[in-house]
């Protein structure tokens, strides 16, 4: 059976290590004016996140058509095959896979 006391002995402890505001309800210390001057801030503090969200917009660092299929590709999953095969997941299970070296060395397929 769990201890009936134990939360107000966990309040006690925290009270005598850190004080008797850290076992305080943050709503005691809130009040109209506290209110007022913390919305303003909200609202700033939203559009300043949404302006930098907005800057955030991904732009690809390289062409995302594939140079052995032609296709375009643009699922997160064929990033990694771009940037080291030069090619999409698709092409890289089709040609490369089990063929890395030679593919490095400069071999493509006639397709």
């Amino acid at each position: 059976m769990k201890d009936p006391n134990y939360v107000a002995n966990m309040e006690k402890a925290i009270s005598e290590k850190y004080g008797k505001e850290a076992i305080q309800n943050p709503k005691s210390f809130w009040n109209e004016k506290k209110e007022k001057e913390y919305l303003p801030q909200l609202k700033e503090e939203q559009s300043r996140n949404y302006e930098k969200k907005e800057k955030r917009v991904r732009k690809p660092i390289f062409s995302r058509e594939c140079k052995v299929c032609s296709k375009s590709k643009v699922k997160k999953k064929h990033d990694i095959y771009f940037i080291k095969f030069d090619c999409c997941f698709d092409c890289y299970v089709q040609w490369v896979e089990h063929r890395e070296e030679r593919w490095k060395s400069g071999w493509r397929p006639n397709e």
